[in-house]
């Protein structure tokens, strides 16, 4: 009996140690690939890292963030966002993309295992899960390699601030609170996209969240001020207002925005009516979350499928919602993945059906003529 016993635990630590080596060796082998990708590519790219690399110079020489003559590459974030870039000026550019592009790396393989761990219960194999999700959502992680982005490290944020409300819900903790919180204000002094939560906490009544989260945000808009001054500073919050309200009714014809507002006018041809069209679905999307967390009170975990399905959303949501920016969808993948089993027939084949539209249809791969009914006016 003793052995039995004794054989039938070792046996559960060697699954469990084949398991993590799975893993590590998955991790090992997409380091080197996004290594090669770097090595072959990456290093004369970038140019999105380029224009918050030229930020974080400017605003250590006191100098103006916001410039007409930057035309599309003008820097779009806050000013606290070029705080974030200013150690990396002191470099070569070519020695602060290498750097970038290792944070990005690795910021990417934390969506992928914090996805998989904030899951309350795991029903495949976790290397099949990170392996699925990563090929699905693949090309949007390479384009933000590509362009050097950094909306892989406000979604590991975001992530970790979940997984803090989630400890929470089980220890009721004051000090997660105020951790996750303070996470989310950094998340929005990066990328302003990350408000989404903002109603969100307001309707799960996290006050400490949102205090938290608004005091390391008003702290942040005033960082910049050590750079140009109090005033100065005030200045150039004004210019980020309005470079983003005059630049932005020009991005919705982008090709890669892919916001219901973008897709809208690119179908329309009018603004007007394209905002009011984005505004209704943006509401019926906004009762849809309502209704999942009515119902989320019977969940064990429920802001981990709240948490993803905001997430998901803020492409979608977001003025500029660039199509990269669909890496955001990683957790909600996994969490379909995760639950694909207990999907009825149709249900399942609807899954595989989009997660095939994800992986293959798209502009690079088909051109520009390849789906001339999504935008008639193109």
């Amino acid at each position: 009996m003793k052995f039995t016993k004794k054989f039938h635990v070792s046996f559960e630590i060697m699954n469990i140690n084949k398991s993590k080596r799975v893993l590590i060796t998955i991790f090992i082998f997409l380091a080197i690939l996004t290594g090669i990708f770097f090595l072959y590519n990456m290093h004369e790219k970038m140019v999105d890292f380029s224009v918050n690399y030229e930020a974080g110079k400017r605003l250590r020489w006191g100098e103006t963030l916001y410039r007409v003559e930057d035309e599309h590459f003008m820097f779009k974030y806050l000013p606290f966002a070029a705080v974030i870039y200013l150690p990396l000026s002191y470099l070569d550019p070519e020695a602060a993309k290498g750097i970038w592009y290792l944070l990005v790396a690795a910021c990417i393989a934390g969506i992928l295992y914090m996805s998989k761990k904030l899951l309350p219960v795991v029903y495949i194999k976790p290397w099949l899960l990170i392996s699925a999700t990563f090929l699905i959502l693949g090309r949007f992680f390479f384009r933000e390699l590509f362009l050097g982005q950094i909306n892989a490290v406000i979604t590991l944020l975001l992530l970790f601030m979940l997984g803090l409300l989630t400890s929470d819900h089980e220890n009721k903790s004051n000090s997660r609170n105020i951790w996750s919180g303070m996470i989310w204000g950094l998340a929005v002094s990066l990328k302003p996209y990350a408000v989404i939560f903002f109603p969100y906490f307001l309707v799960k009544k996290k006050w400490t969240v949102l205090i938290s989260g608004a005091a390391l945000i008003s702290v942040s808009l005033f960082v910049p001020a050590l750079y140009y001054g109090f005033k100065g500073n005030l200045i150039v919050i004004q210019e980020w207002v309005n470079s983003l309200s005059q630049s932005t009714p020009g991005l919705f014809s982008s090709q890669d925005n892919a916001s219901l507002t973008a897709f809208f006018v690119k179908w329309t041809g009018n603004q007007s009516l394209s905002l009011m069209l984005a505004g209704l679905i943006i509401a019926i999307l906004a009762g849809s979350v309502l209704f999942l967390i009515k119902k989320g009170k019977y969940l064990d975990h429920p802001q981990v499928l709240e948490g993803f399905l905001l997430l998901m959303l803020i492409p979608l949501i977001s003025p500029l919602g660039w199509d990269y920016t669909f890496l955001m969808a990683a957790p909600g993948v996994m969490l379909l993945l995760n639950y694909f089993y207990y999907f009825s027939r149709n249900g399942k084949i609807l899954l595989i059906i989009n997660f095939f539209v994800i992986t293959f249809l798209f502009y690079d791969l088909l051109g520009e003529n390849s789906m001339p009914f999504l935008c008639p006016g193109q």
